[in-house]
């Protein structure tokens, strides 16, 4: 680097500005010429080195003084504690250029999501629930409140760091100097430590529980749908915040109805007399209790009847579907004499005779039409 310029002219003080005019200058003028800010133009690295050698001087009274006498100063010598501190919120390229890397103080870590997996019925997925669920989780230590220490204030400054939360080593090579940057691992980056640490937490601010917590299920909700509890994870180190609950829901098989989107299908057995001469016959809703279900004359093994607006409700309209009531037509077992005697008058007045040739044409031209419709 050339050494004939004025580092005063260089950062655009006066020679009597202050120490923090010095300083104040020389942080603008980083900001400005910082390579980062600056990745267009190949003179920015030349350009942030010149400001960074004069504050590297100027900065310092000692080298000041010597170069204020002499008009040259030794920049030979290791960086002063000042200029690092300066320089380590500029970071990136800047350390390619002097041999170091700058190591960031390290923030309390955020708390851990947490995954739950719920079992509801289909009952209450037609009317919502509010159910209590325990979980094991790391939460903040109502004790210390967090912090880690029994007293307000137990804790201090880092003495192996002096609080940056990183070691600084500088190390004379055949090349110059090489400054690396690490953790400190007295305090792991957070540059303070915990003198007086809190008996039921060890000084961690957390600890081990299991709480209840609410969940709040919606009517609707589809089985493996995901519920976010922002805050009910596991609690952050320190005070960070804590991470998030995710309940995944998981909807239990109901003993008469099957799902199908917002629709609910059933069987009804029906007797073959109630299915010839038609009816009426009580069914069970979900929600709604048992109604009564009007079987038309001539109903067939297999028709499906339906109950508008008794399935379950759209998760965002609210809107609920249909019950579809499939006829199963029990045949009698067990018959008592009249019974039979009535069955065979019935059969010989012609009630046995069956057009199955018509009967499997009509149910085929239905097959086909559906198919169509589809």
């Amino acid at each position: 680097m050339a050494q004939h310029r004025d580092y005063y002219q260089i950062l655009g003080v006066d020679h009597g500005a202050t120490q923090a005019e010095v300083k104040r200058a020389f942080r603008r003028l980083a900001r400005q010429h910082h390579p980062d800010v600056n990745p267009g133009d190949p003179e920015a690295a030349d350009r942030f080195r010149e400001i960074a050698e004069a504050y590297e001087v100027l900065g310092d009274p000692n080298r000041r003084a010597e170069y204020d006498l002499y008009g040259r100063a030794d920049v030979s010598a290791p960086l002063g504690g000042d200029i690092w501190e300066e320089l380590a919120g500029f970071g990136g390229l800047f350390d390619a250029f002097f041999g170091g890397r700058t190591a960031r103080r390290a923030r309390p870590r955020r708390g851990a999501d947490l995954r739950y997996d719920l079992e509801v019925e289909l009952g209450e997925v037609a009317t919502g629930v509010q159910r209590e669920i325990a979980v094991e989780r790391v939460r903040s230590c109502s004790t210390c409140g967090g912090t880690g220490s029994k007293s307000r204030g137990g804790d201090r400054i880092c003495p192996g760091c002096g609080g940056t939360g990183q070691r600084r080593h500088t190390t004379a090579t055949p090349f110059g100097r090489m400054s690396t940057v690490s953790t400190c691992h007295q305090c792991e980056g957070r540059g303070r430590v915990v003198t007086d640490p809190c008996d039921e937490c060890g000084g961690r601010g957390r600890r081990q529980t299991r709480e209840s917590v609410s969940v709040e299920i919606p009517a609707g909700v589809e089985e493996g749908a995901t519920l976010q509890l922002e805050g009910q994870g596991e609690a952050g180190e320190l005070g960070a915040r804590p991470g998030d609950l995710y309940v995944v829901v998981h909807v239990k098989e109901h003993e008469i109805f099957r799902r199908r989107g917002r629709d609910l299908h059933m069987e009804l057995p029906v007797s073959f007399v109630k299915a010839a001469l038609g009816g009426t016959a009580e069914v069970p809703t979900l929600a709604d209790g048992p109604e009564e279900l009007q079987i038309p004359e001539g109903t067939q093994a297999g028709d499906t009847l339906a109950l508008r607006g008794r399935g379950l409700p759209d998760l965002r309209t609210g809107v609920r579907g249909a019950q579809y009531v499939t006829v199963r037509v029990v045949t009698p077992t067990d018959l008592t004499s009249r019974q039979r005697e009535l069955l065979a008058e019935f059969a010989r007045e012609g009630g046995d005779q069956v057009d199955l040739a018509k009967g499997w044409l009509t149910r085929l031209r239905e097959a086909i039409r559906g198919e169509e419709d589809e």
